[in-house]
């Protein structure tokens, strides 16, 4: 079966892993996936990635963070996905979990989270959301 949304993939893979405690997920590299690790990074979601070259598209070694055990990733969720795109503007900018959580768009100035992209007054697709 062909894989069409390979951003849900990539969470999946993060929410699978975080559940079965491993300290590293291997993901296929992409540069939107690259920037919302960068975002996940940022935020305190994940240690580091770094992006292994395999001569193909690369391969995106995601360390997750976890503190006493406890993983930084409570929960993660596709929003836009390619049969139903989400897109939002300045006003519209989800909230999650009261702020808790962050909401991870994709804008004309690039990837990153619904608090910045209020800063910047700036909407967007909602690719996904963390807490």
């Amino acid at each position: 079966m062909a894989m069409t949304d390979s951003i849900a993939d990539m969470l999946t893979r993060i929410r699978n892993a975080v559940a079965a405690k491993m300290p590293v997920v291997d993901i296929p590299a992409s540069n939107q996936k690259r920037e919302i690790a960068r975002v996940l990074q940022e935020k305190g979601f994940i240690k580091k990635f770094v992006v292994v070259e395999d001569g193909k598209q690369g391969i995106l070694k995601v360390l997750l963070r976890y503190t006493d055990g406890v993983p930084a990733i409570q929960g993660i969720q596709r929003v836009s996905r390619p049969g139903l795109r989400h897109y939002v503007d300045t006003a519209k900018l989800p909230r999650v979990r009261n702020g808790l959580g962050y909401a991870i768009i994709s804008t004309s100035q690039g990837v990153m989270t619904d608090h910045e992209a209020r800063q910047q007054k700036v909407g967007g697709e909602v690719i996904a959301k963390v807490w």
